[in-house]
């Protein structure tokens, strides 16, 4: 009988901390991944990623251990200088070849206020990984159903985009901008 009382009690903790738990899963169709790299006397260097991926694990209870991953495919790149693609994905800027994704994952995250996020967030970006603030906007639109919007600024030197003579910041300025609109489905 004791063993059996044990047996329930381990069973109920662990679905009691399933169920606190939920995962929402990011819908590739409606969300949208886009960056912005301004340009001295031209038109800034905008573009999206075309295959996006990622997850949040979200402990409603403690509204703490939670985390979200996102990457991005470089290679699905469309941008608005379509003639410098090659030159965009080359070893120069993104170096695709070796290092076809980048990734923003939040580690583990706390929150106080469900609808206004600011997270540490660790971007990786041609194998180099640098601590960025990133603000978010939650958006519930329906009950298994939110919106999670949001501006990141980094350096692009410190990512290495952008070697040789595309290191001067003098045109092809320094500070780059991820603009997020991703739409999540509880699963």
């Amino acid at each position: 009988m004791k063993l059996f009382s044990l047996l329930s009690f381990f069973f109920l903790f662990i679905a009691f901390h399933t169920l606190a738990k939920e995962t929402w899963i990011l819908d590739k169709d409606l969300s949208t991944i886009e960056f912005e790299l301004p340009v001295l006397l031209a038109n800034n260097v905008k573009g999206k990623f075309k295959e996006i991926q990622g997850l949040v694990e979200i402990d409603l209870e403690t509204k703490k251990n939670n985390k979200a991953i996102f990457s991005v495919d470089i290679n699905s790149i469309e941008m608005n200088y379509k003639k410098y693609k090659n030159l965009l994905l080359s070893n120069i800027f993104f170096d695709a070849e070796y290092f076809p994704k980048a990734l923003v994952d939040t580690k583990k995250f706390s929150y106080q206020n469900e609808n206004i996020l600011n997270l540490n967030v660790e971007l990786t970006v041609k194998g180099i990984t640098n601590s960025v603030p990133f603000d978010l906007e939650v958006i519930h639109l329906a009950e298994e159903l939110v919106q999670i919007k949001g501006r990141v600024r980094f350096s692009r030197t410190a990512f290495k985009i952008g070697i040789g003579k595309w290191k001067n910041t003098s045109i092809l300025k320094d500070k780059a901008s991820i603009d997020v609109n991703l739409f999540l489905f509880k699963e």
